[in-house]
Parts: C-alpha cells; structure tokens; sequence
C-alpha cells in the first residue's frame, strides 16, 4: 500500500462567509485528499475535530483523519482488499457508490460494521475508468455520518483511458472536488437534519483557492451534498467540456456552459485555462438558473404552494455563488493543450431486447400541500429491511421506469449496475448523459425517466441490493427498496419466487483463489469444478459451509462448480480470469 501526501491538509480559521457572485476573495487553499492504492488498503472510521469556524471547534468524522478520507487509486482488473475499521464509537456501514461488486461487498445496510470491528471485504474491479466514491449507508444513520464527514473519492484507471492524452497528475491538472455543504449551530456543530446549508465546502474547505496550471485541466466534481443540486459553470462564462459521467469516459467530449449534478452524481471535465496565466476565475453554482421543483433552486416544489419551512430563508436557494477559485499559474513542464477527440465507444442494449420493464412510482405519505416536506416512499412503502421489493433473475436485461408523483425532483439511485438513460420525460437525455450512470435526477410533477441496463456477474438469493433517492434524508426517511439478483436456477418475480438452496461464489470473476459458501442444509458432500466441455478440473471434499479453492492453475473461461451433499445439490457458474 502506498499513500501519497496531501498537498495542503490546513486547519485555518475561516470566517462564515457566503461566497454570493461579487468581488469576494477566497481565503484557504484547497484541501487534496491524500491517495492509497496497491492490493490492500485500510481505512480506519473515526472521530475528530474540524476547525471550520471561529471559536468551538465542529466534531467530524472522517476515515483516517478527523474529516473525509483519502483518495482510492484502483486499476481495472485488480483485485483489491479493504480493511474497514470502526472506530466511531457506534454501528456504521461503507458503500462503494457507483461500483460493480457483489451485494455481500457493496455495503448497503444489511452490511453492518459494529464499532471496534474490521469489515475486509475483498472484490476484482469490473470498473471502466471512473470516478466514484465512498460513503456510510447505515439505515437511518446515512445523512449523519456522512454530512459529520465521512466520504472519499474512488479513482478507477484503465488501458483505455490511460491510451487517452489527458490531464492525470493528480492534484495538479487532475483534481477531486467534492462540493458539499453544512448547517452548523450556534456552538459550530454539524445540524444534519435542517435547511439552513449555508457553508459551502470543497473537499472540506470554506471558501477555497487552487493554484493550476495555464493548460487543459481535469476537474473531477462530485455532488456529495445531502440535498442540494447544484448547476455549475464559470464565472466568466467560458464554455468547458464534460468527457465522462458517473460510470465512465463519454463518446467525446461534451461542450457546456452550465453543468446540473444532482447528490450523488459525479462528472470529469475539461477547462481550458491556456490562456488566463495570471489570472483568476472562479466556479460557480447558478442557482438561480434551477427551474422550479428541484432542491437548490428558487422555488422547491413545481408550484407556489408547495413549500419547505424555513428553505425561502436560506441565500443559497436560488442563489449565484461561488464555490471555488482557479489561481491560473504558469503551465507544467508537459502541459495537456488539445481536446481529446473520439475516447471510447458505447452499445447500450437494444430496448427492444429488454426482458423485463419494471415501473417504479414516487408519492408522498402525506397528500396536500404539506406533501413536499416528506416522506416520500417508492410504490406506497416505506422502506423495510426484512422486504425485498423486486426479484432479478440474473443477466435479465431490463427497463426500469420511474414515475414521480411528488412536487420535488428526487436522485435516483441504483447499487450494483451501471445504466444508461433512455428518455427523460419523453425526450432523449442530452449528450452529457448518455454514458454510463448510476444516479439520474427524476423530474418532480409527474415526471418519468427510463433507462436500460443488465443484471451480470453477480448474484445472491440472501443479501440485497439497494436502490433509493440520494437526497440522503429522502433515504433515510424510507425513500429506499432493495433488490435480489436471483441465482439462475430462481427465476421469479415476486414473493412466489422459490428459494431453495444454493452455493454462492466470489469473487466473480475470480483470479487465484475462490470462496465458496453452500446453503448448511446441504451438509457435507463433494464439490466439483467443471469446465465448458464438461472436464472436471477439482474435486475436493467439503465439511462445511466454506470453502476457499485454489484455481491459479485453471484457464481463463467459464465455469461451473457443483456441489453434492446429503441434503441435495446445487450448482454455480464462476468466470475464471
């Protein structure tokens, strides 16, 4: 494991400045979060201090240090194990939002990680290069821990990508921003529940500066605020160029002046700094420009009457502000100055081809105009840890459409997969969002989104997969359901799907060595590896519910293992690496 220092890791006093479009300065350089990268990386959750203010300091949380949490440098292919260790003192979880692992490695909230405990889940990346991130999602203690602090980027790096003349110098012409925002109360402690957001941080800093360079650089933002959506552009309205989305590299890149994220979405663009040397501009949210109906901007809900207590008080809804300033500075020694053109190619699936559409509908508990303040619910149920909303067969390739019937835009939000947008209210989605996404911003008032996407590669007929609004106290408040990706023998579509059973196996592909686990019913019996042309190549005798294989002297290919005990047989398919 390697671990690269942090450029500045500042405490400063700041003062409680709302950074409103005008002549105000920023006064701390930009915090960049430290990185880790190898085979093994630890993250210790814990408690801490943040001086965000004068006077009482903010208690925070952060993964190893007081507030966020370094940096994850992964490749494509690797296998990677991390050792989570609780130490904040109460039950916590870790999801790797965006990634495609499986549901007993994703860390939603049947993933529990009880305080002095280590949670080591251990996954192959099936990643495309990307940029996601890492967040608690404990139920009902989601919105807490991570506006408290606790969140850090995922950096995904490929051949593709890495054949592409782009800006990667991480911290230089390649820079993580995670924009954020917090309430805190008189005494400067984090209020995680309110309205009033009004600090407006970056990786953790109030009112922020970065020196970079005069040449082409990457700016990796993600929208890690609770609630709030931000529609970003620059001060001097200069155009920028979006090249990848939540779940990788678009087609090309993307000309735009303005760039709506919703919490939870992610995007790496482009800025063309060559010719501002010595010079200053500044990223801006646009609130302003927000139509009605969306968190963030003038108006919440799609009419007047639908209102937040207390949400018209805060300057940021509806607001032009800044969130970060660009110090242009002379260029480095091997500067990125041209565009990349075409970067990779896209196949959605055919619609045509989709076995399944599944319709998801968003309400209000409570009708009438109070309905905008909450709870929200998909298909009129609240979320229930014991309930699975919707059976998967595995590698169904499917159509989820999603009706929202509340005057409020909600993030939607889907573990496990990537998709891609089909329509957004009847229209196809603009360029910028026709890559791979994993969060989708459902219009409120009737709005309906359709997207696309295969259930691969992993499966579980015990531990779910989450889907749910992103506006974290949504989430927290029942705005969530989870999913089973059914094993190939099961396919059902509701509470009639049959259980019986199974033998698990992972990681998926798999590299060097397997686990397996069989159902205790089966008791013990012998485990066969077969390959495609029907050639046992193992056979062991297993005593247990567990076991690990060795298979570093297998082909690569496909596979099934069976295993046959005295309380029957059951049969898995592996991919060998």
């Amino acid at each position: 494991m390697t671990r690269t220092a942090s450029r500045t890791l500042t405490s400063l006093f700041l003062l409680p400045t709302l950074m409103m479009a005008g002549p105000l300065a920023a006064q701390a350089p930009l915090t960049i979060p430290p990185t880790l990268s190898g085979a093994q990386m630890d993250l210790t959750l814990q408690n801490g201090t943040t001086q965000f203010l004068p006077g009482p300091a903010t208690n925070t949380m952060g993964a190893n240090g007081p507030l966020l949490g370094p940096t994850l440098i992964l490749e494509a292919g690797q296998f990677v194990t991390m050792n989570v260790t609780n130490l904040v003192g109460e039950s916590t979880s870790i999801h790797w939002h965006g990634m495609h692992v499986a549901p007993e490695n994703d860390g939603g909230p049947h993933i529990v990680i009880e305080p002095g405990e280590t949670w080591s889940p251990a996954f192959p990346v099936l990643d495309k290069a990307s940029t996601h991130w890492y967040h608690p999602h404990l139920h009902e203690k989601t919105n807490e821990h991570v506006v408290k602090g606790i969140a850090g980027f995922i950096i995904v790096r490929d051949a593709e990508e890495a054949a592409l003349t782009l800006p990667r110098t991480y911290g230089v012409d390649d820079i993580p921003l995670a924009i954020q925002t917090k309430e805190l109360d008189a005494n400067n402690q984090v209020v995680w529940h309110g309205v009033m957001d009004t600090h407006v941080m970056v990786n953790g800093t109030i009112d922020p500066f970065v020196e970079v360079p005069a040449q082409i650089v990457r700016l990796r933002l993600l929208n890690g605020a609770s609630e709030r959506v931000f529609n970003f552009g620059l001060s001097n309205n200069q155009s920028f160029h979006q090249i990848a989305s939540d779940g990788g590299l678009l087609t090309a890149p993307v000309s735009m002046t303005r760039l709506r994220l919703a919490p939870g979405e992610r995007a790496e663009v482009l800025v063309d700094l060559g010719a501002l040397q010595g010079q200053s501009i500044q990223l801006r949210n646009f609130g302003s420009e927000l139509p009605n109906g969306i968190y963030g901007a003038t108006q919440p809900g799609m009419g007047g009457g639908q209102q937040i207590p207390g949400y018209t008080n805060n300057p940021l809804n509806g607001g032009n502000y800044d969130i970060l300033r660009l110090d242009v500075g002379a260029p480095t020694a091997d500067p990125v100055t041209n565009l990349p053109g075409s970067m990779t190619t896209h196949t959605p699936w055919i619609e045509a081809d989709a076995d399944t559409t599944r319709i998801i509908t968003f309400s209000p508990v409570n009708m009438g105009p109070t309905a905008i303040q909450g709870p929200f619910v998909f298909d009129m149920m609240p979320f229930d840890m014991m309930m699975i909303n919707q059976y998967v067969p595995f590698e169904n390739v499917e159509i989820w459409e999603l009706r929202n019937q509340t005057p409020i835009s909600h993030p939607f939000h889907i573990h496990d997969v990537q998709f891609y947008i089909l329509s957004i209210n009847g229209a196809p989605p603009p360029p910028n969002m026709q890559g791979r996404k994993d969060v989708v911003l459902v219009p409120g008032g009737m709005g309906v989104v359709r997207f696309i996407t295969k259930f691969e590669t992993f499966w579980s007929a015990e531990t779910p997969y989450m889907y749910h609004c992103h506006m974290l106290s949504h989430e927290d408040d029942g705005m969530m359901g989870q999913f089973l990706v059914m094993p190939p023998e099961n396919v059902g579509t509701g509470d009639e799907a049959v259980m019986p059973a199974v033998i698990s196996v992972f990681p998926n592909p798999a590299n060097d060595r397997l686990e397996l686990r069989m159902d205790a019913s089966l008791g013990m019996g012998d485990l066969t590896i077969v390959d495609g042309l029907g050639r046992a190549v193992h056979t062991q005798r297993v005593n247990g519910d567990r076991v690990h294989v060795d298979v570093s002297g297998i082909t690569s290919g496909s596979y099934i293992a069976t295993f046959r005990g005295a309380g029957g047989a059951a049969t898995v398919r592996f991919v060998k690496q």
